[in-house]
């Protein structure tokens, strides 16, 4: 998981930033060294500031699962909410006390992110 990572959706878009992404190793260990991370990351989570639009989050959201994102989550500090979407379409909101079910059966507790 890192923090502000860079990706190249598709050839012809332009370069992006997620606020935080997953990338699996065996894709991160084909990126070249002078290069773009090319595709989405698994999953890409962008913290929801007051500048952000409802547009520029949809759209961040179709681009990534479009382009080889499993998740999309959404996290939104005032009130403490994470969307998640998925690529097959389903989107789930997570409210603080409640767990995201995280790879490899793990979970991650919402109330831990705000902290």
């Amino acid at each position: 998981m890192v923090t502000e990572f860079g990706f190249r959706p598709l050839p012809e878009y332009e370069y992006r930033t997620a606020d935080v992404a997953f990338v699996e190793k065996a894709r991160w260990d084909r990126t070249p060294d002078d290069g773009y991370f090319e595709g989405a990351p698994e999953i890409v989570a962008e913290v929801l500031a007051a500048s952000d639009t409802a547009f520029e989050m949809l759209d961040r959201e179709e681009i990534c699962l479009e382009n080889g994102a499993c998740e999309f989550w959404i996290v939104a500090p005032v009130r403490q909410l994470v969307k998640v979407s998925t690529a097959d379409g389903r989107a789930m909101l997570y409210k603080p006390g409640s767990r995201i079910p995280l790879l490899l059966g793990m979970s991650l507790d919402v109330d831990a992110i705000f902290v």
